[in-house]
């Protein structure tokens, strides 16, 4: 790899490019919102989504898969508008 990383996973790299891409697009200006924020939120909700998915919905194993426990995911999934 070009930029010396070795054994990063597919998402690390997604979320390394993504973020370049950011700060490309933003030709130097200062982002306009806290980061760290900004991507947990553009994380989370599609991995919320595809856990519940691939449990059919079942918060309690979903809850499981995650590391959280139930009320955090539902706080997370209100927060998300997710039904």
């Amino acid at each position: 790899m070009s930029d010396g990383l070795i054994n990063e996973n597919d998402m690390a790299r997604y979320v390394r490019k993504a973020v370049k891409e950011y700060f490309k697009d933003l030709d130097g200006e200062d982002p306009c919102c806290k980061m760290y924020d900004m991507v947990m939120n553009c994380v989370e909700k599609p991995l919320l989504e595809m856990v519940l998915e691939q449990v059919g919905g079942n918060q309690t194993r979903a809850a499981e898969m995650l590391g959280i426990n139930r009320n955090t995911l539902r706080k997370k999934m209100l927060g998300h508008g997710i039904v």
